[in-house]
């Protein structure tokens, strides 16, 4: 077993679901590299550890580089062959932190599967707003009151960050769809070099939802056209998984408590038609409409 059972995730976590795919995508043939967040939190406490392959802990900031050393060292000793070098990172880590590290990873070109995790925010803290928080949401440093309506700022845009570097392939997935994650995994390591894929992580515990629902609600973030599933490879757009009937954002929003108060803020309703354009710009730049 590749990612075992002895992981202490909150009901519905979405990072149990996305490892268990990538590594058993990659037959265990991979040596996990993973900086703080929730992940390193649930899967490896002391004497609790829930990885069966070789993995190690870095810290917040410096997962690319600790990556880049493994590559560097099994190239030496001859033994790349064993196994693939994966990262698996936060959104915090990835596009705030370590944003420094992973680019100079990129530039470089490593022989690395970067894997970023996103549930939007730093949740191991305690829901504080990062670089990739859906605009207006609300965390615990970006209270819903009468002047703000939650977050202010667009999310990040990583594809693009990563597209910047030239890097072979770079793609995004989700939770809710396995088997694409699993095939882009797979996909990922026949290329040589640096290998970027985005994948979206709703969290119960941060946004509010019932934790049954995390499929659920990962599908509606695909389905508003919020966050597009696409594929890049050396730069050039190749796949996009169209949506059949696009939904409106405030199907996904409603079901969230972290955008409750958009719906009795009074900049509420200009908000969520705020958030529709996004949504409706991301279809026309990807062609995600059938």
């Amino acid at each position: 077993m590749y990612f075992g059972k002895g992981h202490s995730a909150c009901y519905g976590c979405p990072l149990p679901i996305a490892v268990k795919n990538v590594v058993e995508a990659l037959d265990g043939k991979c040596f996990v590299v993973n900086p703080t967040g929730c992940l390193e939190i649930i899967s490896s406490q002391y004497g609790k550890s829930a990885w069966g392959v070789p993995y190690i802990h870095s810290l917040f900031e410096n997962a690319p580089s600790v990556a880049t050393g493994i590559v560097a060292a099994l190239e030496v000793l001859g033994r790349e062959e064993e196994g693939h070098v994966v990262v698996f990172a936060g959104d915090g880590a990835t596009a705030d932190i370590g944003v420094g590290n992973l680019s100079a990873m990129l530039h470089r070109n490593d022989n690395v599967l970067y894997i970023c995790l996103d549930n939007e925010a730093y949740m191991n803290t305690g829901n504080q707003q990062s670089s990739t928080t859906t605009p207006y949401a609300y965390t615990t440093t970006t209270p819903a009151g009468k002047i703000l309506p939650g977050k202010v700022g667009r999310r990040k845009d990583m594809v693009a960050f990563a597209l910047a570097h030239g890097i072979p392939y770079v793609a995004t997935s989700s939770v809710g769809f396995p088997r694409d994650l699993r095939r882009k995994a797979k996909k990922a390591i026949e290329f040589r070099g640096a290998k970027y894929i985005h994948v979206h992580c709703p969290c119960p515990t941060g946004w509010y939802f019932d934790p049954s629902k995390t499929v659920n609600v990962a599908k509606l973030a695909y389905e508003t056209a919020l966050f597009p599933i696409v594929e890049f490879e050396y730069g050039r757009l190749i796949r996009v998984k169209k949506i059949k009937k696009r939904k409106p954002v405030e199907e996904y929003l409603k079901v969230q408590g972290r955008f409750r108060h958009l719906f009795k803020h009074p900049e509420g309703r200009r908000v969520i038609a705020e958030l529709q354009k996004i949504a409706d710009e991301n279809a026309i730049r990807y062609g995600l409409d059938k």
